[in-house]
Formats: C-alpha cells, sequence, structure tokens
C-alpha cells in the first residue's frame, strides 16, 4: 500500500538544512512550536502583567463599598413595586423585605472613598485603587456568573481571560506557567475549570492550577528510584516521539504536549524555589498576614507577587467563601479578616517595588447581593444589577470611584459598566484593542468580548 509523503517530511528531509528551516517557519506560520513566546500587543501597554484576586460566592457590595443611608431607613419595609417590575430573583420572592446594611461605614484618603468598617486595610489604599460601584452582569446563578467574568460567556467552552492574555501577550519565563492559578476558599469555584481553561485556543494556554505547602503542582516530584538522567533521557524519547508524530499530522496539540513536558522538567527546580515564603523577611510575611506551609489567600497573594517578579503573565486566586444567603454579618466579618489585610499588602508591596505602575490587580466577585432578606433577617440573593470592583496599578487612575446605584443599591444607574466593558478596559491596559484580539474558531472570528463592549476611559490614567 502506498503511503502519501507528508509535506513536513519531506521539507525536513529533502532539503539538507534549507527542509528544517522551512519547517520552522511552516510551523511558526501554522501556529505551532512558538505560541508561548513574548509578543508585542497591538500599542504601547500600562500593564504587562495581571493578578486577579477573584472574590467567589458574590461579596454584597451593600456590607463592604456602597453604604445606602435609604436602604437603612427602610430595613424591613417593602420596596417599591415598580422597582420590581420585570425582576427575577435566583432564591427568594422579589417581594422580600429590605434588609438596611449591617455594618459602619467612613470615608478615606484625599480621594474620600467611602468604605465599610470591615475594610481597615483597604481603606490604607483608598488613593491607590479605582472603585467601580456601577458593575452589571447577564447571569444571577454561580457558575455561569462565574464564566461570565472570567471567560465573557455564560456557557462553559470559552477562553478564560487569562488565556486571552497569554495568547496575545505570551509568557517572559521559560520556566514557569504564563498563567497560574491558586484556588483558597472553603471550596473550588462553582465554575470549575471553565474559569481558567483554555477553550478553543490550544491548550498550552490553559491557567496552571498550583497550591500551597511543599509540593505547589501535582506529580511535579520524581518518584522514588528516577534520578535525573533518567528522566532526562525519558522525556528525549517521548518528545522524539511526539514531534515525530508533529510532524506527519501537524495537530497543535501535540506541540502543547511538547512544551508541557518540557516545562514541567524545567518547573521542578524554579517552582519550589519561587514558591517557599519563607525565604521572604518577617516583615513582609507579617504584612501580608502569611504563614508559610498553609494554603491561605495570604500566602496566595504574597506568592502571586513573587510569581509576577519571575515572569508569570498571569496570577489568579480564587477564594469561594462569599455566598451569603444566611448568616451574613458573621461570614462577612470572617471573610474580611482572611482577605483584606493581604489585598492590600500586595498592591501596597507591589508599589514600593516598583511593579504596581506596570501590574494590574484587579479585585472582585461574579455579581452583587440583593437589598432585599433572605434567610430571616442575616442574609442576601444573588443579584446580577449592581455590584462593585476596585482595580489598581497598570494604568488605572487610583483614587476615584466611578459610577452610582440608585437609593436602594438594586439598579446601576450612572456610568454603568458591563462585564464586557471591563473586559475591552483590562485588554486595552495590556495593550489591546478588544475588537482585534481574535481567535477563528466554528468558521468565525471569537473574541473576549464577543461583539460587545466599551472602554471605560474613565478608568484609565
Amino acid at each position: 500500500m502506498h503511503t502519501p509523503l507528508a509535506r513536513r517530511w519531506f521539507l525536513q528531509q529533502c532539503g539538507v538544512g534549507l527542509g528544517a528551516a522551512a519547517l520552522s517557519s511552516l510551523l511558526a506560520n501554522d501556529g505551532y512550536g512558538n505560541e508561548l513566546t513574548s509578543k508585542a500587543p497591538h500599542f504601547a501597554a500600562k500593564a504587562k502583567r495581571v493578578i486577579f484576586l477573584f472574590q467567589a460566592g458574590a461579596p454584597s457590595h451593600l456590607e463592604l463599598f456602597d453604604y445606602k443611608p435609604e436602604l437603612a431607613k427602610q430595613d424591613g419595609k417593602l420596596p417599591p413595586p415598580k422597582l420590581l417590575e420585570g425582576y427575577r430573583a435566583a432564591f427568594i420572592n422579589p417581594n422580600s423585605r429590605c434588609l438596611g446594611p449591617k455594618f459602619k461605614f467612613a470615608k478615606h484618603g484625599q480621594s474620600g472613598a467611602e468604605l465599610s468598617e470591615l475594610l481597615p486595610h483597604t481603606a490604607k489604599i483608598a488613593d491607590d485603587i479605582a472603585i467601580v460601584k456601577s458593575m452589571v452582569t447577564d447571569a444571577f446563578n454561580h457558575a455561569p456568573a462565574q464564566c461570565m467574568m472570567n471567560t465573557g460567556a455564560m456557557q462553559f467552552g470559552r477562553p478564560s481571560f487569562g488565556s486571552w492574555c497569554l495568547y496575545g501577550l505570551g509568557q517572559e519565563s521559560k520556566d514557569l506557567p504564563g498563567f497560574v492559578v491558586f484556588s483558597t476558599g472553603s471550596k473550588g469555584p462553582s465554575g470549575g475549570n471553565a474559569c481558567w481553561g483554555s477553550g478553543f485556543l490550544p491548550t498550552v494556554y490553559n491557567g496552571v492550577q498550583f497550591r500551597g505547602g511543599a509540593e505547589p503542582v501535582l506529580f511535579l516530584n520524581n518518584p522514588a528510584g528516577v534520578d535525573a538522567a533518567a528522566q532526562k533521557d525519558a522525556l528525549d524519547s517521548v518528545n522524539k516521539l511526539n514531534k515525530l508524530r508533529l510532524d506527519s499530522v501537524g495537530d497543535p496539540e501535540i506541540a502543547t504536549r511538547i512544551s508541557s513536558y518540557e516545562m514541567a522538567y524545567r518547573m521542578q527546580h524554579a517552582a519550589p524555589e519561587v514558591m517557599d515564603i519563607a525565604k521572604e523577611d518577617k516583615k513582609t510575611l507579617d504584612a501580608y498576614g502569611a504563614e508559610p506551609g498553609r494554603n491561605t489567600y495570604a500566602n496566595a497573594c504574597l506568592l502571586a507577587r513573587r510569581l509576577v517578579e519571575k515572569g508569570v503573565r498571569f496570577v489568579q486566586i480564587y477564594h469561594e467563601a462569599w455566598d451569603q444567603h444566611g448568616n451574613l454579618v458573621n461570614d462577612l466579618k470572617k471573610n474580611c479578616k482572611n482577605t483584606d489585610q493581604a489585598s492590600a499588602a500586595l498592591v501596597t508591596d507591589l508599589k514600593q517595588r516598583g511593579m504596581l505602575d506596570d501590574t494590574l490587580v484587579i479585585w472582585g466577585g461574579e455579581f452583587g447581593r440583593t437589598p432585599m432578606v433572605q434567610g430571616g433577617s442575616d442574609g442576601r440573593d444573588h443579584h446580577p444589577n449592581a455590584f462593585t470592583y476596585w482595580l489598581a496599578g497598570g494604568g488605572i487612575k487610583g483614587g476615584q470611584t466611578i459610577g452610582r446605584t440608585d437609593d436602594l443599591g438594586f439598579n446601576a444607574v450612572e456610568d454603568k459598566v458591563h462585564v464586557h466593558d471591563l473586559h475591552a478596559t483590562l485588554l486595552h491596559l495590556l495593550g489591546f484593542d478588544h475588537t482585534r484580539l481574535t481567535f477563528k474558531f466554528q468558521g468565525r472570528p471569537f473574541r473576549l468580548t464577543d461583539v460587545h463592549g466599551n472602554v471605560v476611559t474613565k478608568l484609565l490614567g
């Protein structure tokens, strides 16, 4: 039986060097082989890297950032019927009574940012952050809303924001993944791996999940009886077979496999070093509230700084702890105690090291909480019509509050910022026209913002 010669085999074998050069060019043009090399964005960027502090479960904006005296006055009363026309809640009857804010607020910094007493450390960086009180989204259940915030779509299978960043910018470090993920809450995010997956992009752009402790990546260490020389021989042999197959069929996932094996080998030396926060001085550990050897939000924030210092392009921390349908007061106290200090310390640390100007820090969840009560007198339901984010560094104009909600914190009524608008703005800060950062799939070009999104110019420094 006659077997047709693959064009890559012909170019490689029959050109005495010229064929090999042509093959390299061919692979690069086809999108294989050089996916992760550093790339230039569309225009000069303010931000070179991103740290996304994702507060999964949805923090209550009404207890943390968006104080409403009128809501306090309406505590225990029914909301105006007109406000609820056409409104759909996730679990409660929308015609539930109002619940006044549970904590005191005060103004901070030269900017006069109004923040809850639960956020004393964030209050210290009030002039470094931009607070957006007018976020809106399309989803009101956790998994689709988390997918929406992280991938721009409620359906599973779209590339995450981190994957788009890596696709557009490539990575700086050759020894660590370009996109690292931590999970520090009581459970993982409802959206699961889809929140940091590469979707229809090559899987080389996937987020890689790290853990706290001595083994940051599962199965990275060699088993007993396998030394470095034996491992290198095995890796070389496997890669040789993979490259033969790549030359034959041109499947980009084979290129991803080769890259993954080689990266894993280099990470065996680089990852334990960068993950050892015990090397930090006591002052830094105390500033974050970090404790070596534990898997905590504070440790993850400190690790995020260490990773971006080493060239990691995108670090995301998922803290799934904010779904307060009941026990609102006690859980918010606990959540803020676990996250407020480290979030603020990260911004301060980056600023002191001269890294904040080109590192974009993002804080927020998938939606907000209702002004109406759930769970008796101590809970709030899911709410997509209004919630709060804050951003710092990377070209963000700090010391300002953008947007406004109505008197009950129910609807965003001024400078509304949809998830697509946020994504368009973040990509702009990274040097991309969001309408041009595309990938062809199923016959059409896709992008993070799909067919939506406008840059929020008020956020730009």
